[in-house]
């Protein structure tokens, strides 16, 4: 049966197509997805699938009920976009200005609704219960994960697998890793308040930005001289702000950055020693700080179990030519609050275009994917889902 079922989904790949498209011609930013959430909501409703909205804020949890008793398995995909301006010279280009899916969210929620509705669709055949979670705010922290897990998304679940569309790898490929696969994700806002003056004396002043640069510096040996070369840990500065006329020395400068880990102690030890080095450039200079870390999303971490099963169903799809393990990924991911939960696996699907000229990588004004992808990631998803209820070959 799971053969005809994936063959079923061939059909059903121009409808993922056009409802990617009119998504990525809709987008709107985390925390304000009103309309994509409506949209979600009235699909399953046309169907008759159970489904509720606002779930812990703009989330969508819908559930199909297999004839057969089994296990509740829960599928995840995000569904917001990015300040960032489209730039593609596509039909389906974004219609709001500022806004697109940079990040692949629209082929994310695509591939869950057209997979929902066949699940639907041969649901007599089938054992338990499928969940589909419809995440709001996964691109800014706090995020939407935690809200419907205290919502109870997660409620009766027995385990959980994600995927996202990754455009750096061709289409075709799956990358897995048990364990971390992705890190914590912080975000720090350091202000040095110097004293300001003329530009022409600047021996009446304490200049914020030399003060700041030298800050910048001395913040980037916390990961070269102070974390363990075998742990993995990134301080970037992002942002440097210090506005001024050409001959006003800067009274305050404002550093914006992020830090992103594996290891929860290291984390915490990173957090420490940026307000100790921020302490010490300051007070060598004679001005003062205020310094605010916020912590957002912990480590993506891997069931092994999960992961191994997920790789079982990966090398039976016929469109994926190549299952392999993953480095570790510093960039950030909510995915990890489910995973703290229930058992589960988070893994990469190949989405890289095959028009050099249209590969960019995510958050880029002119990124985009191949389509194709999404139906890789559909019966990937689908073969995890129906074969982990029997456990065995149906």
């Amino acid at each position: 049966m799971i053969n005809e079922f994936l063959e079923a989904l061939n059909d059903q790949y121009n409808e993922m197509v056009a409802i990617r498209r009119y998504l990525h011609q809709h987008p709107e930013l985390s925390f304000k997805e009103v309309n994509t959430a409506k949209y979600i909501k009235s699909f399953y409703e046309e169907l008759g699938i159970e489904v509720r909205g606002n779930v812990g804020g703009n989330g969508v949890v819908a559930k199909v009920y297999g004839k057969n008793p089994g296990k509740t398995v829960a599928l995840r995909a995000d569904f917001d976009a990015l300040p960032i301006q489209d730039e593609k010279d596509v039909p389906y280009r974004s219609t709001v200005p500022g806004i697109m899916h940079a990040c692949g969210h629209d082929g994310h929620t695509a591939t869950l609704l057209v997979l929902a509705r066949t699940l639907n669709e041969w649901k007599e055949q089938l054992a338990g219960t499928f969940v589909f979670i419809h995440q709001h705010a996964e691109e800014y922290a706090p995020g939407g994960a935690v809200t419907m897990i205290e919502d109870g998304c997660l409620d009766g679940v027995d385990a959980i697998f994600g995927t996202h569309l990754w455009a750096s790898e061709p289409t075709g490929k799956i990358q897995y890793r048990k364990l971390p696969i992705m890190a914590a994700a912080d975000r720090f806002v350091i202000t040095v308040q110097g004293k300001g003056g003329h530009g022409a004396q600047p021996h009446k002043t304490k200049d914020a930005i030399v003060i700041a640069s030298q800050l910048v510096l001395n913040l980037q040996q916390i990961v070269s001289r102070r974390v363990s070369p075998v742990d993995s840990a990134v301080v970037t500065i992002g942002s440097f702000t210090a506005e001024n006329a050409f001959n006003v020395i800067a009274d305050k400068a404002k550093l914006v950055g992020t830090v992103r880990t594996f290891n929860e102690n290291t984390r915490a030890f990173i957090e420490e020693e940026i307000e100790k080095i921020t302490y010490g450039t300051c007070f060598t200079s004679g001005s003062t700080f205020e310094y605010d870390y916020v912590k957002g999303y912990p480590a993506v971490v891997n069931h092994s179990a999960e992961t191994d099963f997920l790789i079982s169903c990966a090398n039976k799809i016929s469109e994926v030519n190549s299952v392999e393990e993953t480095e570790p990924d510093m960039g950030g991911e909510d995915f990890a609050y489910y995973l703290q939960k229930v058992p589960g696996t988070f893994f990469f699907t190949g989405a890289r275009p095959t028009d050099a000229e249209t590969a960019y990588p995510h958050h880029h004004p002119r990124f985009d994917i191949d389509e194709n992808a999404m139906l890789v990631a559909a019966k990937t998803l689908a073969r995890a889902a129906i074969t982990y209820n029997v456990k065995t070959e149906v």
